[in-house]
């Protein structure tokens, strides 16, 4: 990191909306902050969303290039399957590892995730 810039931390309201702020950035928000668990798939959970990102990227590029409709759709199709497999990953290692005492608060948001997802 250059001297110039500052160390900052994104954070994710889990409603959609992400907001970044300064490492030492002391705030008072509504919500509470998910730390402390314990979470051993992150690393191929990163690794699934990075490739997801690349080949999203690449279907954007699709696009612009005025590729055929069909063959931007499978590509989409391919992506959310990517997605939702990687959050198949993520609701797993979240049952092993977070929701395994039966707390009904946090049964109760993973629920509330579950919704959003499903959509």
């Amino acid at each position: 990191m250059h001297e110039h810039e500052e160390e900052v931390y994104y954070h994710d309201h889990g409603d959609g909306h992400v907001h970044a702020h300064p490492v030492d950035h002391e705030h008072e928000h509504d919500h509470t902050h998910a730390h402390g668990h314990v979470h051993t798939q992150t690393k191929a959970v990163i690794n699934r969303l990075s490739r997801a990102i690349g080949h999203l990227e690449s279907v954007k590029r699709m696009v612009e290039d005025g590729r055929d409709c069909t063959e931007v759709l499978v590509q989409l199709a391919a992506v959310r399957s990517a997605l939702s497999s990687t959050a198949r990953v993520i609701l797993k290692d979240h049952l092993e590892h977070c929701v395994g005492d039966g707390d009904s608060a946090d049964l109760q948001a993973l629920n509330e995730a579950i919704d959003k997802f499903m959509g």
